[in-house]
């Protein structure tokens, strides 16, 4: 059930993890685990698994509804990948949840060699991807795309909001293989449903046209590029978005389609370090084919970022709306 996000409080430690959602955003609950739920209701072979956080990644949603299903790994993310990877060879599918910086780094040999070399049907679902949370470098999973993008055989999902959380769950479900999904958890805004939206696994969707700018994002950055659209709008610029919630495989199709039409400024925006994500597989792509739009990149910097209030280091590293307006315009003169 959606509600609306509360108004913008005075900035304390509290807003360290605060909710991504803008004052009077429409937001969503635990979408991931109300979708695990439902999911799970038609295939009795998914399981939750975590490792001592599921109140924090929303799998305690899950746990209340199939307590049975539901295993506490405690803090140990290496023993949460084997153990995925164990049931997932028993015919489970199980859904391993917890924050991104330790599925990514300190669980990597075990996604890559018990889970992905061997193709098995587990489900990685990582809270507080790239920018998400303002407790430093510890917590912050600003190269957790570049990490995972090296892997074969791994689906990666990047979901922009509440729906396509929800959406992207049930994709994951019916994928024959390993997936890495980024999660947004907590109150989660809710965006795409106003664009008519439907998320398919490869697929990058076209949610609005534009003459003079292309922004080409994935996750919580196509929110913000679609904020930024309106925005300048009100300058006559006119913005197209295409939001690409699948990383890998890559829509280059539909990427290279509209990068080919002329006299546009492409802009890769994304919640993700500026090495080895969106942005340079993007920009790989169209080196690959040839295609050479004037192209932008708005990413994290290469550095190991500060601690903060959420909305300050948003502002300080380029991912707020404002930000992305200013960079725009910039470019356009």
């Amino acid at each position: 059930m959606s509600n609306v996000a509360d108004k913008k409080p005075r900035l304390t430690t509290s807003a360290m993890i605060a909710s991504i959602a803008s004052e009077g955003q429409r937001t969503v609950s635990a979408p991931f685990g109300h979708a695990l739920v439902k999911a799970a209701r038609t295939r009795p072979a998914i399981v939750g698994i975590t490792a001592d956080l599921s109140k924090y990644t929303d799998l305690h949603i899950f746990a209340g509804a199939y307590p049975e299903r539901h295993f506490q790994m405690g803090m140990a993310e290496q023993l949460l990948m084997g153990a995925a990877g164990g049931m997932a060879k028993e015919g489970m599918i199980p859904f391993a949840t917890t924050y991104a910086v330790f599925a990514t780094r300190r669980a990597y040999d075990f996604i890559h060699q018990v889970i992905a070399e061997e193709n098995l049907n587990v489900k990685i679902c990582a809270a507080l991807p790239g920018l998400t949370t303002g407790y430093g470098s510890s917590h912050q999973a600003t190269e957790d795309i570049a990490l995972m993008r090296g892997i074969p055989n791994l689906t990666i999902i990047d979901p922009c909001d509440a729906l396509d959380t929800e959406q992207a769950v049930a994709a994951a479900a019916d994928h024959p293989g390993p997936v890495y999904m980024r999660l947004l958890r907590g109150k989660v805004p809710l965006v795409l449903d106003e664009y008519d939206y439907q998320f398919e696994l490869g697929k990058a969707k076209l949610l609005q046209d534009g003459r003079d700018v292309l922004f080409i994002s994935s996750g919580i950055m196509t929110m913000r590029s679609l904020e930024a659209a309106k925005a300048l709008a009100r300058d006559n610029v006119d913005v197209a978005v295409l939001h690409v919630p699948t990383i890998k495989p890559l829509d280059t199709d539909t990427i290279l389609e509209l990068c080919r039409r002329s006299g546009r400024l492409v802009v890769v925006v994304e919640n993700h370090s500026v090495v080895g994500g969106l942005g340079e597989a993007v920009a790989a792509a169209l080196m690959r084919a040839q295609v050479m739009p004037e192209f932008r990149h708005i990413g994290l910097p290469d550095e190991f970022l500060a601690a903060g209030a959420l909305p300050t280091l948003h502002d300080r590293y380029g991912l707020s709306t404002s930000s992305l307006v200013c960079a725009v315009k910039g470019w356009l003169v």
